[in-house]
């Protein structure tokens, strides 16, 4: 049995701008280039180096608005847009860039929050919410299910997902859990589902709540999980519309 690539994101700044890909080189124990590579550190939260929990960072499930940033990486520059704000480029890492970040934040970002206190660069191995160098992989019918239970369509955005296959069954990812897949070149170990949180409520376009998906799931199929993690176990250039295979 076989099943297509469908959909390529990734997700620069943690939390903050998603970016559609048509393809990508995975690398072995590693996220997708660019993927969490970068995360805004709220001010009180751990200030340590490597991999530090969600709870740490500015996030979707904090401030919703941030579900409506776009993002494009072109060379070191990330380029941001909203539907509230003027577009914004920056280069993490060189002076000013944080700086320039936060202030373009602040408007779309709740005042009783935190603030932004630090960009930070994520360790190798990434900084999305496992603390291991994850690629997720989501499954196009299971959107559906879920989007038929809500009575809306429901942007594949709100999951913040890296690969999405289309020809699985409903929820048939989390059969997938211990075994591994071939897309394109590359081969990946399916780790453990993914547990989910508010940011999931929010519209992508208007950055505003308007679907209580973790309701929904938990009244639909009794959890709150959503997609499944794996990690690259053999490196090689995936594509939209490659094969995906279980080995």
């Amino acid at each position: 049995m076989s099943w297509r690539l469908a959909q390529i994101w990734r997700h620069p700044i943690k939390g903050i701008g998603a970016e559609r890909l048509d393809r990508v080189g995975l690398r072995i124990d590693r996220p997708l280039p660019m993927d969490r590579a970068w995360a805004v550190l709220e001010e009180g939260g751990e200030a340590s180096e490597g991999w530090r929990p969600c709870r740490n960072f500015l996030r979707g499930a904090k401030g919703p608005s941030l579900m409506a940033v776009r993002a494009r990486v072109e060379g070191d520059r990330i380029h941001l847009s909203h539907p509230e704000r003027p577009d914004l480029a920056i280069e993490p890492g060189t002076e000013g860039a944080a700086l320039a970040l936060f202030a373009w934040l602040k408007p779309i970002y709740p005042p009783d929050r935190h603030p932004p206190a630090a960009l930070v660069r994520a360790p190798d191995s990434g900084m999305s919410d496992a603390p291991f160098a994850s690629v997720s992989v989501l499954n196009e019918s299971s959107l559906r299910a879920l989007s038929q239970k809500l009575g809306q369509n429901l942007d594949p955005r709100r999951f913040r997902g890296n690969l999405w296959l289309d020809g699985l069954a409903p929820w048939e990812e989390f059969d997938l859990v211990g075994k591994r897949l071939r897309i394109g070149d590359a081969e990946l170990e399916v780790i453990e589902p993914i547990g989910r949180c508010r940011a999931t409520e929010a519209n992508p376009d208007t950055g505003r709540r308007d679907a209580a998906t973790l309701d929904a799931l938990e009244e639909g199929w009794g959890h709150t999980n959503f997609g499944v993690y794996a990690m690259v176990r053999r490196g090689g250039q995936i594509a939209v519309g490659d094969t995906a295979v279980r080995v």
